[in-house]
This record gives structure tokens, C-alpha cells and sequence, in this order.
């Protein structure tokens, strides 16, 4: 059914018979050895131990499918006619258990995540529905990007109707939240990418912007947000409907955000005019399900544009820090997108002027020679 990787002794046995008194040499090959054969499959072998026992002994075959900007690995694995993904969480790294609760609560709300088959939160591993692998990101064109973006939307507002997820409280996104994430923008961006040691006017214009952007977030209605809502976490399912993936990180926070996710996303980009008709669109749609009253959608657009700077900034923090941290250079090709959003927001409101000014050398860059030079 499945090889231990220790079936790899036999080349380690092999190099003992051949140079039986270099010690030193032993050593050193030895620890290449585990390097190579060992421990990148430690947790695959363990994976695949847990799946037999899940799966009655059944004959299965798993193959790596491609992950996200976290420490987690999926996997599909057939069994018969039947698909699964299986998911590794690294416990050092990840927890299981909001995704775990979170999904349960989605689930009762109609929100199409996939069923959990079985769990085991002591190694990190979770059985789940295969909802397939067409992701947004790849369905998406300019025939259907309006429709697929109107289904998505649907989908936030029962998620935004979802008050509590059970032993699991979701977090608050607020002030220590927001700065938390500012500094990931100033630490990795703007000190690490940029090069740029801020001189006190402009800490002083980075602070400002940081207290802007809070107070935006904070006037909004606060609802349940998935916080990384979009084309690489939503899948286009039959008649169209939406599999919703990747909601572990949800929080209480601003009304915009999963629509600024969704409709100002780092991977892909439509036009502004285009997009612009869907976020009024939206406004309406939440108007009539109540979940804003009051404000007007002029209000709505200003918070939808805020938010997206907060974002933005934020993901561009992320994808420097995957790739001076963890050697993850391709995700810097998202930043000038990203940085792209940022200025065009800027552009739009004479508070953002200064920042806007900050920035602007920076978009003038050649931004993509980092992502060459980084290339393994």
C-alpha cells in the first residue's frame, strides 16, 4: 500500500560498507541523509499512517496539490471513485482548531466549506470533501467575472449574519490588530524591501495614515469576516455555486473588508469602472439584508477604499516577509498590484496626499527585478 521512507537506509548502509573508519565522513553524510530522505517526508509518512487507519485499509493514492501562503500542505487522495483532501497542519505552526469550529459554523449557515470525515488535532490532520480545483483564479475572464463576483458576494451575507462560532470566540479586528499589521507593511516593506530608514516627519506621516485607516475600520458595522476572501480561496462549483475555503483566520471586524478582498484581489485585476459598479452594487444588496442602515454609499465607497489601503499594505508586508523570511520569492511579483491599489486609492482623497507622495517613488521602481534576482 504505501513505503516508509526509511526504506532509504539501504544507502546509508551502503556508504558505512564502503568507508567503514571515516567517522567524520559518516557524520556528515549522515546528516545530508536525514536532510534528504528523512525528515521532508516525516510528516507525509505519518499522513499517510493516519489515512490508512481512516480509510479502513483501503487502497488509496495521495498527491500534493498546491497550497497557500501558510504552512499548510493539502493533498487529494483517491480512493476508489471516492476524492478526499487531506490536510497537514505542522502544530508548531498552525492550529487546527478554528478551522475546525469555524467550518462547523459556516456549514449551518448554508456556506459551502468542505465537510470534515475525520480529524486528529494531536498530529495536525484533518479528512476533508474534495470541492474540486477549479479556483477562482483560473475560472475567472472577462465574460463572467461579473457573474462569478455577484455569486461570490452572495455568499457574504450569510457570512456576515454569523454571530458566534462555537469554542472558538472569534478575535476582534482592532486597534492592536491593525498595528500588528501595519508593522508588517513598515518592518518588512518599507525598512527590508525598501531600503528606507524613516526620518521622523515621516514616522510621524506613518502614524497618522495607521490612525486613519483605524478610524475608518472602527466607524463601519462590525460582522464575522473571513479575512481572505478571494479567487485563490473560492472555488466555482456546479450551476456556479461557491466552495468557500481557507476561513481559519476569521475575525469580528469591519463590514468591507472581505469585499475589498474579493473585488480589489492581489492575484488578478479587472477594470476600476467595472469594479467600482459592483461595489454600489453590493452597497444595495447589503442595504436590503439590513446590514447597514444609515450610511450612505458614498460612506460605504470611502470605508471600501480605506479598508483596501489597510489591506493592501498588510499583503504587501506578507509577500516581502515570505520571501526575505522564509525564501518564498514568488509572491513578490503581487506587490507592485498591490502597491498599484494603494497609490490609485491615494490619489482619490487629499488626506492620503502626503502618503500618497511617500509612495510614490517607490511605485517607479522595477519592483519584478527582486522577484528575478530571488529565483532559486
Amino acid at each position: 500500500m504505501m513505503e516508509s521512507p526509511y526504506k532509504s537506509t539501504r544507502y546509508f548502509y551502503f556508504w558505512l560498507t564502503v568507508f567503514p573508519t571515516n567517522h567524520k565522513l559518516h557524520l556528515t553524510f549522515y546528516s545530508l541523509f536525514l536532510a534528504l530522505f528523512i525528515m521532508p517526508d516525516q510528516r507525509l509518512f505519518l499522513l499517510k499512517q493516519w489515512l490508512i487507519s481512516q480509510l479502513a485499509n483501503q487502497h488509496f493514492i495521495i498527491e500534493p496539490i498546491t497550497g497557500d501562503a501558510s504552512f499548510r500542505r493539502y493533498f487529494r487522495v483517491q480512493v476508489a471513485e471516492q476524492s478526499f483532501i487531506a490536510m497537514d497542519a505542522p502544530l508548531d505552526k498552525e492550529d487546527c482548531r478554528p478551522f475546525v469550529a469555524i467550518a462547523t459554523a459556516f456549514a449551518k449557515l448554508g456556506i459551502q466549506v468542505p465537510h470534515i470525515f475525520a480529524l486528529d488535532l494531536s498530529q495536525g490532520f484533518l479528512l476533508l470533501t474534495d470541492l474540486g480545483d477549479r479556483l477562482y483564479l483560473n475560472e475567472l475572464n472577462a465574460e463572467n467575472f461579473r457573474l462569478l463576483y455577484t455569486k461570490a458576494l452572495d455568499v457574504l451575507i450569510p457570512i456576515q449574519t454569523c454571530q458566534a462560532v462555537t469554542d472558538w470566540p472569534l478575535p476582534h479586528f482592532g486597534r492592536d490588530f491593525i498595528t500588528r499589521e501595519w508593522q508588517l507593511y513598515v518592518d518588512w516593506v518599507v525598512n527590508k524591501h525598501w531600503h528606507i530608514k524613516a526620518s521622523v516627519q515621516e514616522q510621524h506621516l506613518l502614524t497618522n495614515t495607521l490612525e486613519l485607516l483605524f478610524d475608518s475600520a472602527a466607524a463601519q458595522p462590525q460582522v464575522c469576516v473571513h479575512r481572505d476572501y478571494h479567487s485563490r480561496n473560492l472555488l466555482r462549483l456546479v450551476d456556479d455555486g461557491v466552495g468557500v475555503l481557507d476561513f481559519q483566520d476569521a475575525v469580528w471586524g469591519p463590514i468591507t473588508y472581505d469585499a475589498v478582498s474579493l473585488l480589489r484581489d492581489c492575484y488578478i485585476d479587472w477594470p476600476l469602472a467595472q469594479i467600482e459598479e459592483i461595489i454600489a452594487q453590493f452597497y444595495w444588496q447589503l442595504r436590503d439584508a439590513k446590514h447597514i442602515k444609515q450610511h450612505s454609499l458614498e460612506e460605504f465607497i470611502r470605508w471600501f477604499d480605506l479598508m483596501g489601503v489597510q489591506r493592501h499594505l498588510k499583503a504587501l508586508g506578507i509577500f516581502a516577509r515570505l520571501n526575505y523570511l522564509y525564501q518564498r520569492p514568488n509572491y513578490l511579483q503581487y506587490i507592485p498590484r498591490g502597491l498599484t491599489y494603494v497609490l490609485h486609492v491615494c490619489e482619490k482623497y487629499p488626506e492620503l496626499k502626503l502618503f500618497r507622495e511617500f509612495l510614490q517613488p517607490q511605485a517607479i521602481t522595477p519592483l519584478t527585478e527582486d522577484f528575478v534576482r530571488c529565483e532559486p
